[in-house]
């Protein structure tokens, strides 16, 4: 019988954009791929079609509904009971904690849990926010103290927090900076020309959330249309009505009606990036967001913030602009210095494809990501040849 890896992750179309490679070689090792996330019919069809089985479950992502979060923690029980997986990967927030709980309790063999990001609590200040802070953080240390497991971080930041607070043993984890880049799928790309007709496009591509800065680049940008600076100002992702920074739907249509366009969800993030001459994400905190990796490999010059994550893909003055957090004002000359250098912006972006291939590229981040994998696995076939 094939051996089964069990991934759970937080949303089914993350699966796709950020792990599926390391299924696809784990599946080509011979082994039984399972998915587990929330529903997602077409998503789950074309999962299916590559062979691999999906479970839907039911979790809400930014919900504190405690009968919500005991109904998650009852299906991945159910759930791990009938797949029985050799291993487990666990990716974000809530299947870290509730899924790394379940583990320990089932005696899951081995387990690997991936650090995506600390989320909204722990960017976020206030007094519910503190306490709430703390029990997430108990439930880390739990989670992350299973007898065979390893921690995967995306920068030193996060790490350094979690190993201050005690909620990751000192000797569990590795680093695996981003999620892996195809440099064949997302190739550089010449920028648009830029004429009376075609001003240049500043986009930026993310979740419209308030903690990926999407106010602080609206606001730049009204800064710049005042001074009557041509440029087309872009955003282009989804909103994320259950996540407690979307920015809502009377937000978004205001800044329409203001000059800011919408471009939706794009499928083809390699064909939009190329529409663009600068990318901006201006966020509080990241793990190591994709989407700077994305922009870096199609070759794009990038403002964004001098924050964990965003500073581990962006050099200051050598493949972008850093800029400080929460600041429309500074955000708004980085995009001006931008616009009016092209010499600088071509030569940003030509380090940033060298960056993206010699640090970022998908088969680096799948090997990375086996090599997690055959440590712990190692440690449980060690274990059961000694029982």
């Amino acid at each position: 019988m094939s051996r089964r890896l069990l991934f759970a992750v937080q949303e089914a179309l993350f699966f796709t954009t950020h792990r599926l490679p390391i299924a696809q070689a784990m599946r080509a090792r011979g082994w039984e791929i399972h998915v587990a996330a929330p529903n997602d019919p077409a998503i789950a069809a074309k999962l299916q079609q590559q062979g691999f089985v999906f479970h839907p479950i039911p979790l809400a992502r930014g919900a504190r509904d405690i009968v919500a979060e005991l109904r998650l923690i009852a299906a991945m029980v159910g759930l791990f009971r009938r797949v029985k997986p050799d291993l487990l990967h666990l990716v974000s927030i809530k299947p870290v904690i509730w899924g790394g709980l379940v583990a320990r309790l089932l005696r899951v063999p081995a387990v690997v849990h991936a650090i995506t990001g600390l989320g909204f609590l722990f960017i976020r200040d206030g007094e519910d926010g503190g306490l709430l802070r703390r029990v997430i953080q108990c439930l880390y240390r739990f989670a992350l103290h299973h007898r065979n497991c390893v921690a995967i971080f995306q920068n030193g930041d996060d790490l350094a927090l979690f190993e201050a607070r005690g909620m990751v043993p000192s000797d569990r984890w590795v680093m695996i900076r981003g999620c892996g880049v195809d440099m064949n799928v997302f190739a550089a790309r010449p920028e648009p020309p830029i004429d009376e007709g075609h001003p240049p496009v500043v986009m930026f591509p993310a979740r419209l959330l308030g903690d990926k800065g999407v106010r602080e680049f609206v606001a730049a940008a009204r800064l710049l249309q005042g001074e009557g600076v041509t440029a087309r100002f872009v955003l282009v992702g989804r909103r994320a009505p259950d996540n407690p920074t979307d920015i809502g739907e009377t937000a978004l249509q205001e800044w329409i009606a203001r000059g800011i366009e919408y471009w939706g969800y794009a499928e083809d993030m390699p064909g939009m990036l190329a529409r663009a001459h600068i990318i901006v994400l201006p966020s509080y905190r990241e793990g190591l967001p994709r989407g700077l990796i994305e922009a870096a490999a199609v070759g794009r010059a990038i403002v964004t913030t001098n924050v964990p994550g965003c500073r581990e893909v962006v050099r200051h003055g050598e493949n972008g602009l850093l800029v400080p957090v929460r600041d429309g004002a500074a955000t708004a000359e980085a995009i001006r210095r931008l616009l009016n250098d092209g010499e600088l912006r071509q030569r940003l972006a030509r380090r940033g494809r060298a960056i993206a291939e010699a640090e970022f590229s998908v088969e680096h981040f799948v090997a990375a990501s086996l090599a997690a994998y055959d440590r712990v696995l190692a440690t449980a076939d060690a274990a059961k040849g000694a029982g």
